[in-house]
């Protein structure tokens, strides 16, 4: 067991870094990576970039590992405590196991492993939002063309591919009126949204594609007919024209039920990433399953219709696996992670900078 990884872990996720508020957490690792001889650089979006020379290793190809610095909320005041071999949050908080063991794991493999070649390590900011951070990350930092994210959860399951993911806002704009004198006169834009929203078809709509709700605002009176409403949605898929054809025909349902009912609608759609997927027997894949043999675990790949930094990675040509950091249960107050696990996933990392110095 690793004491020094788990007191790191634990001092970490006392910093509060929730998506947009990443800036004091991520000047907090420049300074620890520093200590241990990287040399460290923030670019112009606030996504820290770090690089160390190759150790015992004649390679000169870098390889990337990356993770993300923010968290989701509840994220503030974060009060870890281990019971039984388990870290959990002492609170109504998340832990920010998800993605502060992975860093945790790293910095432990950086400072224990006895070979590897030139290392690249990228953290981004506002990856929870949107993976903006590395969507905006300035890669002329970066000469890698391959590597891992830590950012899976079960150390059993590489992800290979992520979906295409599309952000679906809407601005409906009714008529207000007095609810009791004259209703008549209004146009109610939550009856109007309400309509939209239960003629789309949510939840599960296939194997690989999704779509929903999250969020709805509107109204300011109890008695007022309102005469404005917004609702974020989405839609994702692993096939990436099958998504496009899901948010097309949201955007058209959206607004022929709001002007059916006499209002106006804007609607806003982002195709915040693109479906993508490595193959099975790639290299950064295949070094991950023997990573992983070393601590016992015969890993299989998976699809998710989650989405992570890999994403952008792959569409940007950098190779990129995600493999697990031993979380369980992530963005809720439930998440916890075994100290068991952590050590298996700082195995695999080390073994991972092995792999790639031979």
């Amino acid at each position: 067991m690793s004491d020094r990884m788990v007191e790191h872990f634990m001092e970490m996720v006392k910093i509060d870094s929730e998506s947009g508020n990443e800036e004091n957490f991520i000047n907090y690792l420049k300074s620890e990576f520093e200590k241990i001889g990287g040399d460290a650089v923030k670019d112009t979006y606030g996504n820290l970039v770090v690089k160390f020379p190759a150790k015992n290793c004649e390679k000169t190809e870098p390889i990337l590992f990356s993770c993300h610095a923010d968290t989701v909320k509840p994220g503030i005041g974060i009060e870890p405590v281990i019971k039984d071999g388990v870290i959990r949050s002492a609170g109504n908080t998340i832990l920010a196991a998800d993605d502060k063991a992975g860093i945790a794991e790293l910095f432990e493999a950086l400072r224990t492993a006895e070979i590897y070649p030139p290392l690249e390590i990228a953290i981004s900011r506002e990856e929870e939002v949107g993976l903006l951070g590395v969507k905006n990350l300035d890669y002329s930092l970066l000469s890698s063309k391959k590597g891992f994210l830590l950012d899976n959860d079960t150390l059993e399951t590489i992800v290979i591919g992520g979906p295409s993911y599309f952000a679906i806002d809407v601005f409906i704009k009714g008529r207000s009126a007095h609810a009791g004198m004259e209703p008549e006169k209004g146009i109610n834009a939550i009856l109007a949204a309400s309509k939209a929203i239960s003629a789309l078809k949510l939840g599960r709509i296939d194997h690989e594609t999704t779509a929903n709700v999250g969020v709805i605002n509107g109204g300011m009176i109890r008695n007022g007919v309102p005469d404005s409403v917004t609702f974020l949605a989405e839609c994702r898929s692993l096939d990436h024209e099958k998504g496009v054809a899901l948010a097309k025909e949201m955007e058209s349902i959206i607004r022929d039920k709001v002007t059916a009912s006499g209002a106006e609608v804007e609607i806003k759609i982002d195709n915040l990433c693109k479906a993508v997927d490595i193959p099975d027997n790639s290299w950064t894949v295949e070094q991950s399953k023997k990573a992983l043999k070393t601590v016992g675990i015969e890993a299989e790949t998976t699809f998710i219709t989650g989405f992570t930094d890999a994403s952008i990675y792959n569409n940007m040509g950098i190779e990129m696996a995600v493999v697990g950091i031993g979380a369980h249960l992530e963005h809720s107050t439930e998440e916890h992670i075994l100290i068991d696990d952590m050590n298996k996933a700082k195995d695999m990392v080390i073994e991972l900078m092995r792999l790639s110095a031979v």
